[in-house]
């Protein structure tokens, strides 16, 4: 897996799935900026413009003995992958969202 791809990534200890783009896969761990998947269905009405900004995506670091998996987002056949949903619902490319929103972040602006 390359750095710029969108994944998920499952946890333990406690167990939790992420849903972004990878950002670095070192042998520390795993970096994503993206959304708790439980939150992923209320970010993407946000994108679509029916529901407040109440959830964001973060930047998270995820140290190595607490990874389970990490998936690459990929539909498969009838299956829709989490990026295809995002670009089908919200018409916004996932990866630039993502990203355009850690932007945001460091420069303090909406």
């Amino acid at each position: 897996m390359e750095a710029g791809e969108l994944v998920v990534v499952s946890c333990s200890g406690p167990k939790e799935k992420f849903w972004g783009v990878l950002l670095a896969l070192t042998p520390a761990g795993v970096t994503l900026r993206g959304v708790r998947l439980d939150a992923f269905e209320e970010w993407l009405r946000q994108r679509a413009g029916s529901g407040p900004a109440v959830v964001g995506p973060t930047t998270v670091f995820f140290p190595a003995h607490r990874i389970d998996r990490i998936e690459l987002d990929e539909s498969t056949g009838p299956v829709e992958g989490l990026a295809d949903r995002f670009r089908r619902v919200a018409r916004h490319d996932p990866r630039a969202a993502l990203l355009a929103s850690a932007a945001a972040d460091a420069t303090g602006e909406p």
